[in-house]
């Protein structure tokens, strides 16, 4: 007996906007304008952001998280996941052609430079 298989699309990669606009901008009945005077940009950016054209900046982040009472990095994770997912899926062919850089013994071996010993 032949085991079925469901063949399922993948979705694209979620957008911070989507999120935006999806978890707290209609849910809480807030327009992008209100947002917005609250966080101290202009309206078109939040509205830019809710209907993904744009990505959300640091600043934009830090803006966000006061105002919904969440943090800079869970919006900055959305943008970074978004972003990393779309490059993986365009660029697939060319980054499966970069091959994975390995260290020689005399390269391990060699001094710390001034920012690895920061770290």
């Amino acid at each position: 007996m032949a085991s079925e298989m469901e063949i399922v699309e993948t979705l694209p990669p979620m957008h911070p906007g989507e999120v935006l606009r999806e978890e707290f901008l209609e849910p809480l009945g807030l327009s992008a304008g209100r947002v917005a005077k609250a966080c101290g940009v202009p309206r078109t950016r939040i509205e830019r952001i809710a209907s993904e054209e744009i990505g959300i900046t640091g600043d934009t982040a830090a803006r966000l998280a006061r105002f919904f009472g969440t943090t800079a990095e869970f919006w900055l994770n959305l943008q970074v996941r978004y972003e990393l997912a779309t490059v993986e899926s365009a660029a697939r062919a060319e980054l499966a052609k970069i091959t994975r850089f390995e260290a020689t013994a005399a390269m391990r071996a060699r001094p710390a430079s001034s920012v690895e010993k920061k770290l």
